[in-house]
């Protein structure tokens, strides 16, 4: 989350009109994140997200993202559903975006995730996917290997101002992910972004998942690759056996995961790290001015790649 269009008092109030939500009392940015604008809106009925898009999302992908909060709250998956409005559309237009209004989830992100968070965010992946294997919508995964090839080559000529020789070395990655990557393992809705700003806890019990503007078709075992790349490395840079065991274990009470999809998870989970390393990489080099958000290491996903390099097989997570 965080915020790169203001929006002035007037249409502020004309927009939130079109809704059966009350009168506005407050509106307050939210600086956490990288992708699009975030407000929490306060009203004389209670408290919402506007939500206004930018950046990498796809105008007309939003109606899978919206459609998808809606399908998965029906079915008991702790996420946000959309606020329609009073002509029954989610999606509107405010400072000449689209936006979408969702209701408010109580709890707070963990700033430094245990063990038991990991379990539940396991659990909880596994939950979503099986929610989510009746969703009629299909959205390719615009972040996998075509996406990393542009990023590739967007970064490519500046990447070496961040770390010397990294240009080389991400290409070579790609190269050897592009050959091996893995096809037919178990696909479904997968939520591609589930770090830890994006979970809400109260006394150490889930009680939300939010952003789901990567969500797409893809391989459900990548969810979990991200999530261990997002939940059981430590601040230092240290990986985790202890989490990681704890979110795979958790995850497979609930869905079975297949022999196929284990000795796969190193090469999702480097794939997974190459992602966040470009993407990061690519807003490090072309930050917005004025933005209030502070672009986040890419670096960071260059020592988690570099791990998983040197992963033999699935037992290196703390699986049997």
């Amino acid at each position: 989350m965080a915020v790169y269009t203001e929006i002035d008092d007037e249409e502020l109030r004309s927009f939130v009109a079109e809704y059966d939500i009350g009168a506005v009392t407050g509106l307050k940015g939210i600086a956490e994140g990288v992708e699009n604008t975030n407000y929490l809106l306060q009203t004389d009925r209670g408290t919402y997200i506007l939500t206004i898009y930018e950046k990498r999302v796809d105008p007309k992908d939003l109606p899978f993202f919206l459609g998808l909060l809606d399908h998965l709250s029906t079915r008991g998956v702790p996420c946000p559903p959309t606020i329609h409005g009073r002509d029954g559309k989610a999606l509107r237009q405010v400072a000449g975006k689209p936006a979408a209004v969702q209701t408010f989830l109580q709890g707070i992100w963990p700033k430094r995730p245990g063990v038991v968070h990991c379990g539940e965010v396991g659990a909880a992946l596994a939950r979503m996917h099986l929610a989510g294997r009746d969703y009629p919508q299909t959205r390719h995964n615009d972040l996998s290997l075509d996406g990393w090839a542009e990023l590739v080559a967007a970064t490519a000529g500046r990447a070496d101002e961040v770390a010397m020789g990294l240009a080389d070395e991400i290409a070579r990655e790609y190269e050897d992910l592009s050959g091996q990557w893995p096809i037919n393992l178990p696909t479904g809705v997968i939520h591609a972004d589930l770090f830890p700003d994006n979970v809400f806890f109260m006394d150490d019990k889930l009680t939300g998942l939010i952003d789901f503007y990567f969500a797409c078709t893809d391989a459900l075992a990548y969810d979990l690759a991200i999530c261990l790349n997002a939940w059981c490395f430590e601040r230092g840079g240290e990986f985790n056996i202890t989490k990681a065991r704890r979110l795979l274990s958790a995850y497979r009470r609930v869905r079975p995961v297949s022999d196929a999809e284990l000795a796969a998870l190193p090469l999702l989970a480097r794939g997974s790290a190459l992602r966040f390393l470009l993407t990061r990489l690519y807003d490090w080099l072309n930050q917005v001015d004025g933005a209030m958000v502070k672009p986040k290491d890419p670096l960071e996903y260059l020592h988690k790649l570099r791990f998983h390099r040197r992963v033999g097989g699935p037992g290196a997570y703390g699986l049997d």
